[in-house]
């Protein structure tokens, strides 16, 4: 094995864990073989998302997958990412100096002529994007049993774990949907996605930061996220293997991975 298949394989294993889908595909029938449901009271889409998660959110919402629809997201370390993508994709969508939740609903309706959904555009986080959907709800009188979360791929768990700590009553059905899926392969000595069609795909080395990145902050001890840290979400039990690959990735990207996250929060 040479040294650019291990980096791809360990990059895989830690993508793997944290791009969760509790359901096969985004369809009413995977919902319905999964949880026996119908249709989920709820899809809230969070902006940290690529544009192929919000054309996925949006194609799904307007095929019944959900009563409702929410959108999640304030100005972070993605907004301009998201800006830049979606003014290339629909240049009649004003994205200047506009919120994630704005940018991402004026496409919906432009791509799918959804104009129902719900707009939360003060977050800045993974944990104020929870507690201020949920007071949102509140706000409007909302109850959702089952709610379908979608998220970047490599956020998707983290927001798992604090929708798990914030989310009341404790037993709505929380379904996860990873926005995507990514692999890393090797060709011609070289690291790089396999072929996919996922539209708005970060470049290959922010996609590592940010998997890579995810781990130390999942790790439930003084420094992470978890009950013996911060305690922003619920411990989460991190696979042997998981650990292994981010500490052989280490050796090749060294520490810089955590002080370059700070600021993604």
């Amino acid at each position: 094995m040479t040294a650019t298949t291990a980096i791809a394989q360990n990059v895989n294993t830690i993508s793997r864990f944290l791009a969760k889908r509790d359901i096969a595909a985004l369809t009413k029938d995977a919902l319905q073989q999964a949880y026996g449901l119908q249709q989920a009271d709820l899809l809230v889409l969070f902006g940290g998302s690529i544009l192929h998660g919000c054309t996925m959110a949006g194609l799904a919402y307007q095929q019944g997958i959900a009563k409702r629809m929410m959108i999640v997201g304030g100005e972070g370390h993605t907004t301009d990412a998201l800006r830049a993508v979606i003014a290339q994709r629909c240049p009649a969508v004003k994205t200047a100096g506009q919120p994630e939740a704005v940018i991402i609903a004026a496409y919906l309706q432009q791509q799918f002529g959804i104009t129902d959904c719900i707009l939360e555009s003060k977050s800045s986080n993974c944990g104020n994007n929870v507690h201020n959907a949920w007071a949102l709800l509140q706000e409007k009188g909302i109850k959702a049993n089952s709610i379908i979360i979608m998220q970047d791929s490599s956020m998707q768990l983290r927001m798992d774990a604090i929708f798990k700590k914030v989310w009341q009553p404790a037993d709505t059905s929380i379904i996860n949907f990873a926005a995507y899926q990514a692999e890393l392969i090797e060709q011609q000595d070289s690291l790089c996605f396999a072929p996919n069609e996922i539209e708005g795909l970060w470049d290959l080395a922010t996609y590592i930061r940010l998997q890579m990145g995810e781990i130390p902050r999942l790790t439930d001890n003084e420094q992470g996220y978890g009950p013996k840290g911060k305690n922003f979400l619920v411990h989460i039990d991190i696979p042997s293997a998981v650990t292994q690959a981010y500490e052989l990735l280490k050796t090749q990207y060294g520490l810089a991975t955590r002080e370059a996250n700070e600021r993604y929060k």
